[in-house]
């Protein structure tokens, strides 16, 4: 989160940044994924988007991190922190009110 630049960092209020080895049924179900995907990372919360002018008084939002399946797409140091850091700034994404397909579009390098 620290290589985050500041004017993100400065609008991540009232968010918890777990990490768990494995995601749950529960977790996996939320998401839809088939057999043979993997769930590296999960934004669980309200975007920034969607809150309304009364959103107040409600737990954190939470971006879990999922430690074990990350080690496996990844086997060095180096790419596993580079991994954990793209899956936080996709996590993040969500939090801002960013869906997958413009995600994806962004991580292709398609930002137009």
């Amino acid at each position: 989160i620290e290589t985050l630049p500041d004017e993100f960092i400065s609008r991540l209020e009232n968010i918890d940044v777990v990490v768990e080895d494995y995601p749950t049924q529960s977790q996996l179900a939320s998401v839809g994924l088939r057999r043979g995907q993997t769930l590296l990372g999960l934004y669980e919360g309200v975007p920034l988007t969607k809150r309304g002018a009364h959103y107040e008084l409600v737990p954190p939002d939470k971006i879990t991190i999922f430690q074990k399946p990350i080690e496996a797409k990844r086997k060095h140091n180096a790419e596993i922190i580079a991994e954990i850091q793209r899956v936080v700034r996709h996590e993040i994404a969500h939090h801002f009110g960013i869906g997958d397909a413009r995600l994806e579009q962004i991580e292709e390098g398609n930002d137009y």
